[in-house]
């Protein structure tokens, strides 16, 4: 007989069955005095059940989402990005456009938005230290340093308002590529469980190949579709020396390579991947168009993509607006028109002289048919 120890408060004993012709072990449990006799596949049975799921199945590249979306057409049009940089992505807040200089921007682009003389997106990169209030501008591949509160307005103002070269402070060319990993953990766990380690087989691969000094890798906030999680997008220059923003999703550290050796290094876009690139809108296009095809957010200061809400003879829709705006609002179903309501507008629309002249017609009619029902009576 084995006896083991499996807590202060439990004794669990195994032993051979008394039968001659049978090969099964029992164990004994006891619990304050309570006693369970069960078989030993039943035991191992319970104890493998109770292992947790692991992050990776639940929010990770083995989670069952994975490649089941659309990713292409999943980014609106838009022909400019901005990001600041803000503290730590460790420590951000879910909506972390609602504290200290990004809720100055956000409030600033929710209220500036129609002035922008392009769609702009405004999205929160990793910073820390000397780098907090650095803002970085895509297409333009340019950083204006240390941002102070004091000084958003008249940067939106100028900067991206009118145009104007920021004189008020350090302008700084950027060169290289850029890659933004979404890794906004509080806003989003899978964003937190597959962010950081994308970032570090970046950096792996980066160092390996000795371009450290020409591609960057910067954690960023929410820019929509969690579902898509890993989520990046590369700024780099193709060969003409354009550079325009892909996003990619569902990427994993197996896709890490083929970033690096196929896109930045030839400018070949990795199709399955691809939910899109920065883009203006075309001309004529309506305004209501822009969320045609977009992402959920739920981050309603970043200026991300949201999915279209399909509406089925509908009733009121939700979804989080851009620039701090929401367009959840409680909306009634149409009436449906009745039949006397349609008479009676029909009458409406019917000119005074009209009904004048039909009321003259039927008052006509009844005076004649009054007239011969007397004329019979008498005759």
């Amino acid at each position: 007989m084995i006896t083991k120890f499996t807590s202060p408060f439990r004794l669990i004993r195994f032993f051979n069955s008394l039968s001659s012709s049978s090969s099964i072990c029992f164990c004994e449990t006891l619990d304050f005095g309570v006693r369970k006799k069960t078989s030993m596949a039943e035991e191992v049975a319970e104890n493998v059940n109770a292992v947790p799921v692991s992050e990776d199945e639940l929010y990770g590249f083995k989670r069952s989402e994975m490649y089941s979306g659309t990713l292409a057409g999943s980014v609106g049009p838009y022909g400019r990005h901005v990001f600041l940089c803000y503290k730590s992505h460790e420590t951000w807040l879910p909506r972390v456009e609602t504290e200290g200089l990004p809720q100055r921007f956000a409030k600033l682009f929710k209220d500036r938005k129609a002035d922008f003389a392009v769609e702009t997106k405004l999205t929160v990169c990793g910073g820390g230290g000397e780098s907090d209030g650095d803002v970085l501008i895509f297409p333009e591949m340019v950083r204006y340093k240390a941002i102070q509160d004091t000084d958003v307005d008249a940067f939106v103002e100028d900067v991206l308002v009118k145009g104007k070269t920021w004189t008020s402070g350090i302008q700084e060319e950027l060169t290289g590529s850029f890659v933004f990993v979404c890794a906004h953990g509080s806003r989003d766990k899978r964003c937190g469980v597959c962010g950081p380690v994308l970032m570090e087989k970046f950096e792996q691969e980066i160092s390996s190949r000795g371009l450290s000094d020409k591609i960057f890798v910067l954690p960023c906030s929410h820019i929509g579709g969690h579902k898509y999680a890993g989520n990046l997008i590369v700024f780099s220059p193709d060969s003409a020396g354009n550079v325009s923003g892909h996003w990619y999703g569902y990427v994993t550290p197996d896709d890490v390579p083929a970033m690096l050796d196929q896109h930045i290094a030839k400018g070949e876009i990795i199709q399955n991947l691809s939910r899109g690139q920065m883009r203006l809108r075309p001309e004529g296009e309506e305004a209501e168009k822009e969320d045609e095809h977009k992402i959920p957010n739920g981050n309603s200061a970043m200026v991300e993509e949201r999915e279209p809400v399909e509406q089925k003879g509908f009733t009121g829709g939700c979804c989080q607006g851009a620039n701090g705006v929401s367009c959840c609002q409680e909306q009634a179903a149409e009436p449906v028109k009745k039949e006397g309501c349609m008479k009676l507008n029909w009458l409406k629309s019917m000119g005074k002289e009209e009904v004048l002249l039909g009321a003259a017609v039927v008052s006509a009619v009844a005076t004649v048919a009054v007239a011969y029902s007397i004329y019979r009576r008498s005759g």
